[in-house]
């Protein structure tokens, strides 16, 4: 059967999505090609027509994902702007919301996995570390003007770091009202660093 000639290219991307979701709702080695596979509505040994390794396939969706994320957050920022709204509100609040806390696999990819990550390969490290400092120049660009260049980018490393640590505590908790203080708890220790005067 011959198929279109984007056909491989949108398999592709499906597999993209797919592979994207799975491993943020389950975890990268807890994820199997072939479960990818058939959720894609795939066969198995059709894999390799698209990627070389599983590792491709975590570098290209959790790339995807992040860069997403990035977009997401650039969307808001925008929005926010011609609001004349408190743009770094919006970046903690987008980022520390209830939905993101119930939906990993719509969300950031770095709290669910970066314990993983951090075992993968350089290269893989290296790709998500590009988009993570597209994410951390983001929150930087709203923080005070008084800050120098260096220090705006410290204190948005704290503030995104500090931003994933809530998330993970309150995805752990199993108790609604517990994880909502975690989320607000974060939120407002965010806010706080982020309006701290220039030392």
């Amino acid at each position: 059967m011959r198929y279109s000639k984007g056909h491989k290219a949108e398999t592709r991307q499906r597999l993209i999505d797919v592979a994207s979701k799975r491993f943020r709702k389950d975890g990268i080695e807890a994820t199997g090609l072939a479960g990818v596979m058939a959720e894609a509505g795939l066969t198995h040994g059709g894999f390799y027509a698209h990627f070389s390794s599983k590792e491709d396939l975590v570098q290209e969706s959790l790339t995807a994902a992040l860069a997403s994320t990035s977009s997401y957050l650039a969307y808001k920022i925008g929005a926010a702007r011609k609001r004349g709204e408190n743009t770094l509100e919006t970046i903690v609040r987008t980022y520390l919301q209830p939905a993101h806390l119930g939906h990993p696999e719509l969300g950031c990819a770095v709290p669910p996995l970066i314990a993983e990550i951090g075992r993968h390969s350089l290269e893989t490290r290296a790709r998500l570390t590009e988009i993570i400092e597209g994410i951390t120049g983001l929150i930087a660009a709203e923080l005070p003007g008084n800050l120098s260049e260096n220090t705006a980018r410290d204190r948005a490393y704290a503030i995104f770091g500090g931003m994933i640590g809530t998330l993970q505590l309150a995805r752990m908790v199993p108790d609604q009202e517990t994880s909502n203080r975690i989320l607000e708890s974060g939120r407002q220790a965010a806010l706080a660093l982020a309006n701290q005067p220039a030392v």
